[in-house]
């Protein structure tokens, strides 16, 4: 064909756009293990930093992160060249780690191992 090969895919036969726009925005709500009121006011604030960190070094944008003692709710814009359930992995994962390495309670802090992700297209103003 006259198609120029840079803007082909021979494997696939397919057009190669030249400019693709994906917007992704997702909520995402997870529990402490157990749903105990273990999240404490004293260090709330550093632990949603810490977790804005994780979001944004793998580089989606978070637009808001609130929560209660027992879980913790998320908004925020998804890449979509990471899968939601690595990158809950991570977020989970790390802040648990981080939680636990600065010995914030006595006893072992997890989160469940579900998540309950809600996809919008657009949030309201």
């Amino acid at each position: 064909t006259d198609i120029p090969k840079s803007r082909r895919d021979e494997t696939c036969n397919l057009w190669i756009m030249a400019n693709t726009y994906t917007q992704i925005h997702i909520q995402a709500i997870f529990a402490v293990r157990r749903r105990v009121n273990l999240i404490q006011a004293e260090w709330e604030d550093d632990l949603y930093k810490y977790i804005t960190g994780i979001v944004q070094a793998n580089k989606h944008k978070l637009l808001a992160i609130n929560g209660m003692p027992d879980h913790v709710h998320l908004c925020f814009g998804m890449r979509p060249d990471q899968s939601l359930s690595d990158l809950m992995q991570d977020i989970k994962g790390g802040s648990s780690k981080w939680v636990n390495e600065h010995k914030f309670l006595k006893s072992h802090f997890e989160w469940q191992s579900v998540h309950f992700p809600i996809a919008n297209r657009k949030f309201p103003a």
